[in-house]
């Protein structure tokens, strides 16, 4: 009788019955409930396969308020999961822990200089985000990769990620080096952070030319957020690095992606399974490509089999000279924007069909716009049919 009530003067008032439904509460015989209350619902974004592989989701740089975030990692992961994401990495950083002096405050507890000696500086449990995500993680099947981020001067020796970490509590050291070497003994691979941030250039100073030499660098950020290396592309390529894109989420991707209405950033990893192991492997094989804000980066017949597993065509009509009429369609949830031949760029939503026609070789060719390869090229996409 409420909820028809309600619905009686809805109507009687010009208002959108649907903005004033109530209803019963199942077992609050005192209280209503608003229809249009939903639970989040997980955005779903769906990709090919390729080359027999699964595209699986990653966010590798993320932080919470055990170092500089704004959020707990209960809410960092279940925000991954309705993001779209299957894998997410907690690199919070090691030097850096702004967060930490105010929840002394709150315990009204003390940190002595005695304990910052024992400890050689690292007071806190940095394994403990890496448990409390991996506990939130297994009610939403998302995989999280154990990391740490080293923290160090940006202009002159640059901010790393330790992936596939087993204990961030060991890795620090004075000389950044050694916390490098330290996470290469635990079998961690090791990605350059936003390579660019705080610089004038891409030119390596004197700390990175020595820790690349030593090859121990696995990987490297080729989009951080909103910014986009396009010459740390071409280093992966010539370094054999596998390349990322990140969100180094701080705030909430609330703020800095969905209100925008735009997909955060994402390594797209291709591997057997979501496992560490079979994550580690495809790292670790560069079978890796970046998304951020509507563009892919990466090595180039990558990229391009990465668009065709994307892409289905059909064939509506053939002419007496061999010349086609086909419908060509976007079954993937990025957009895509084509150039063929010296035509207008022509916009390729995802989940659309538009009509293309062939030569009379029955072939199609076009530029990838918002993909970027070696050099800041776009792959040229060729199909014969």
């Amino acid at each position: 009788m409420k909820k028809l009530l309600i619905l009686a003067a809805a109507i009687a008032f010009g208002v959108p019955a649907s903005a004033q439904i109530y209803y019963q509460d199942a077992t609050n015989v005192d209280m209503l409930r608003h229809s249009l209350r939903q639970e989040p619902q997980r955005r779903e974004i769906i990709l090919p396969k390729v080359n027999g592989y699964t595209v699986y989701k990653a966010d590798l740089h993320t932080h919470s308020i055990f170092s500089d975030g704004d959020c707990t990692p209960k809410y960092r992961v279940r925000e991954a999961w309705l993001d779209g994401l299957d894998v997410m990495a907690v690199t919070e950083h090691i030097e850096y822990r702004p967060m930490e002096k105010p929840y002394m405050q709150f315990l009204r507890a003390e940190i002595s200089d005695k304990t910052k000696q024992e400890h050689k500086g690292i007071v806190s449990d940095l394994n403990l985000p890496v448990e409390l995500s991996k506990k939130e993680a297994a009610a939403y099947g998302l995989t999280i990769i154990p990391g740490v981020e080293i923290t160090r001067t940006p202009e002159t020796i640059g901010h790393y990620n330790a992936l596939f970490t087993t204990d961030n509590n060991t890795i620090h050291a004075e000389d950044p080096m050694e916390s490098i070497k330290n996470a290469r003994k635990q079998g961690a691979l090791i990605m350059h952070n936003h390579p660019g941030w705080r610089r004038k250039s891409l030119d390596m100073p004197e700390f990175e030319k020595k820790v690349y030499g030593e090859k121990l660098i696995d990987g490297i950020e080729v989009m951080n957020g909103a910014e986009f290396y396009p010459k740390a592309a071409t280093r992966a390529a010539e370094l054999g690095l596998f390349v990322s894109s990140n969100t180094d989420i701080h705030n909430s991707t609330a703020l800095s992606y969905a209100a925008g209405g735009h997909l955060r950033n994402m390594t797209l990893i291709l591997a057997k399974d979501k496992s560490l192991k079979s994550l580690k492997e495809a790292l670790k094989a560069r079978r890796t490509l970046a998304y951020s804000y509507g563009s892919v980066a990466g090595d180039e017949q990558l990229l391009k089999d990465f668009f065709t597993a994307s892409i289905s065509f059909e064939t509506l009509s053939v002419n007496a000279k061999g010349a086609r009429t086909m419908m060509m369609t976007n079954n993937s949830s990025f957009d895509y924007y084509l150039r063929f031949g010296n035509g207008n760029m022509v916009e390729f939503p995802a989940f659309t069909t538009r009509k293309i026609s062939t030569n009379n070789a029955g072939e199609v060719s076009f530029t990838v716009l918002n993909m970027w390869t070696v050099g800041e090229k776009n792959p040229l996409i060729k199909y014969k049919f």
